[in-house]
């Protein structure tokens, strides 16, 4: 046994508000207890008026980095000392780490894990066509950001508020095609992949209501939500013969470089974690 009393355990966290529905501690833990990990990760609720105090706090109490949720993926930018390009460019951070130096270190993972999923769980080609993208919040920005990045040719946006769209185009850029969300069913003519980043869908929200008349039966439809883990929309979409790839890849693949940062081990994202995720 050691008699060094200087070893710390390395501790993280998710930061947001509310947080008790996160399911990134179940998450992170399963990783810790598989490599045998001497750390913790737990959830931290932090109102936004508390942030700035926190984020000063934590690696004083041994913290070396933290995932960050809503409300607050926005609000830590202004108030980290390094960000990486990825983040400037969405708008928004979701892994922070806390480094030796007393730095704050900003990025976010979300468009990585979006792309990884695909990879992983479908035959994709980002090359092959354009893709469609439903909805123009947070999560529409990383996954833009990550498709431009990956060499989509060309993305038709819409949302059901166009000004959204029009802003998220001027951002990013003329490989952006705004289309209006009462002829969403049109744009899906000759789109490769098509990208639910609304709430539509989601368990307590109204459905999506979206013709796939349109929609090659080649294409790869995916939903970035993961409750219900089968949406109607991929329902629909298997239906037609499509590839389908639910949301809770997105989750896993965008963990796994925090883990690696703040514990020193690149996790597996296979079928044992995913399946230890569906577990009650």
């Amino acid at each position: 046994m050691s008699d060094k009393v200087s070893d710390k355990i390395p501790l993280a966290g998710v930061i947001g508000a509310p947080i008790s529905h996160s399911q990134s501690p179940k998450l992170h833990g399963y990783w810790l207890n598989r490599y045998g990990i001497k750390g913790h990760y737990v959830p931290l609720h932090v109102e936004q008026s508390d942030l700035k105090d926190v984020l000063q706090t934590l690696p004083k109490m041994g913290f070396v980095g933290a995932n960050v949720t809503i409300p607050h993926k926005e609000t830590v930018l202004s108030l980290a000392d390094i960000v990486t390009d990825r983040a400037a460019l969405i708008g928004a951070a979701n892994t922070l780490i806390f480094r030796p130096d007393g730095k704050l270190y900003a990025d976010n993972t979300d468009g990585y894990g979006f792309v990884e999923n695909l990879r992983s769980n479908a035959n994709w080609d980002p090359k092959s066509g354009p893709a469609a993208v439903l909805g123009a919040g947070g999560a529409a920005r990383a996954v833009i950001a990550s498709l431009l990045e990956v060499g989509v040719p060309e993305i038709r946006l819409s949302n059901r508020t166009r000004t959204r769209s029009d802003v998220l185009r001027s951002e990013f850029g003329t490989k952006i095609v705004v289309c209006e969300w009462v002829n969403a069913a049109d744009m899906l003519d000759g789109v490769a992949t098509l990208i639910n980043t609304t709430s539509l869908g989601m368990a307590g929200q109204p459905e999506l209501k979206l013709s796939l008349d349109r929609l090659s039966s080649k294409a790869v439809v995916t939903d970035i939500v993961y409750t219900p883990l089968r949406t109607g929309l991929l329902k629909r979409a298997a239906e037609m013969g499509c590839q389908t790839v639910d949301g809770l890849g997105m989750l896993l693949h965008q963990a796994a470089p925090g883990f690696e940062r703040w514990f020193g081990q690149r996790p597996d994202v296979d079928e044992a974690t995913r399946n230890f995720i569906l577990s009650a």
